[in-house]
């Protein structure tokens, strides 16, 4: 694959590393005040662009499919929005006597309480001939649950600023996220047949408009002379990420294969990336709405931008062994 090529694939992971340059050499154009106003444009414009356009291109009707498979629901569910914030926070209660800045072992449990991502599972899912509908319904329902449980979570493990009571976050959440996807929901029911002709690039308009989060999140860490990062501590996360996933996609592929367990092969790819993934999507919007006037939210937000690039990585390194699993299973199915 040719240079242009690769960057053109990976032109969000690109997007992040330039918005955060530029953040850094010109903090005041996105802090709070400034020319692009982010108060207004990012905190109620931004945030509710996205989450109409999640709305927008659901295919809620495609989910029908994958309704009843209640059991592999409640698996990842369970796994991504308890079990895994629960392990997270026994996690940090060891690293918390470490010398790990304390704030980047915060985002470390902003990220365990996020829900799972709507693209990256259910692309690697289909990748492997996994059951892609249980991916997409896990996705999109957990997209659902993440917008009531994960700040509930967030505001259980980590508080949120004292800027911002617990009445205002949920009321700005019920009208920068509920509203617009519902708004979403019902133009896609009237617009349905020219949104599949035309496939508009639904994923691209959510990510450029979150690299202008990105931006101005970061824009707020370097104005404030206050803040350093370690980068000891950033190359231990980037360690401490790896091998979670890695030890979690090991334990949910341990669970889901035994046979008591009654998941076929496509079933355990699926719970594999689904309940193992976070959506960047959903929880930078997120963080900026919970922990709006936190000073350090940026470095909050860090564990979350190494994760995101992590799992599709890892996955995609992945891809090639599961593909040659799925299909050992498959032949062995097959009756002679």
């Amino acid at each position: 694959m040719g240079l242009i090529a690769r960057a053109r694939k990976e032109w969000f992971i690109i997007g992040i590393v330039l918005v955060i340059t530029c953040a850094k050499l010109a903090p005041s154009v996105g802090v709070k005040g400034g020319p692009l106003r982010p108060e207004i444009t990012i905190t109620y414009i931004a945030v509710s662009v996205i989450f109409f356009n999640s709305g927008l291109s659901l295919k809620t009707e495609e989910l029908a499919s994958a309704l009843m498979h209640v059991k592999l629901h409640f698996f990842v569910q369970t796994f991504t929005l308890v079990f895994f914030p629960i392990a997270v926070w026994l996690l940090l209660k060891v690293l918390v006597l470490t010398a790990i800045n304390e704030w980047l072992l915060r985002g470390l449990q902003t990220v365990a309480c996020m829900p799972p991502p709507v693209s990256s599972a259910v692309i690697l899912t289909k990748a492997v001939g996994g059951n892609e509908a249980a991916a997409i319904f896990n996705s999109a329902f957990g997209s659902f649950l993440g917008i009531v449980f994960t700040p509930l979570l967030l505001l259980v493990f980590l508080g949120s600023s004292s800027s911002v009571p617990f009445t205002s976050i949920f009321s700005q959440l019920f009208m920068t996220v509920v509203v617009p996807l519902i708004v979403g929901q019902v133009c896609r029911r009237f617009l349905r047949e020219f949104l599949d002709r035309r496939k508009p690039p639904f994923g691209t308009v959510s990510s450029v408009v979150l690299l202008m989060i990105i931006y101005t999140t970061f824009c707020d860490t370097f104005s404030n002379t206050n803040i350093e990062l370690d980068h000891l501590s950033l190359l231990i996360v980037v360690f401490i990420i790896f091998s979670i996933q890695l030890s979690f996609m090991a334990l949910i592929f341990f669970l889901s294969t035994r046979k008591s367990s009654g998941f076929t092969a496509a079933d355990s790819v699926a719970i594999m990336f689904c309940a193992t993934h976070k959506s960047l999507t959903l929880g930078i919007p997120m963080l900026k709405i919970v922990f709006e006037g936190y000073e350090h939210l940026s470095l909050i937000s860090v564990p979350l931008l190494i994760y995101h690039p992590a799992q599709i990585l890892l996955g995609s390194i992945l891809l090639p062994s599961i593909k040659t699993w799925m299909s050992g299973r498959q032949k062995t199915l097959i009756p002679v």
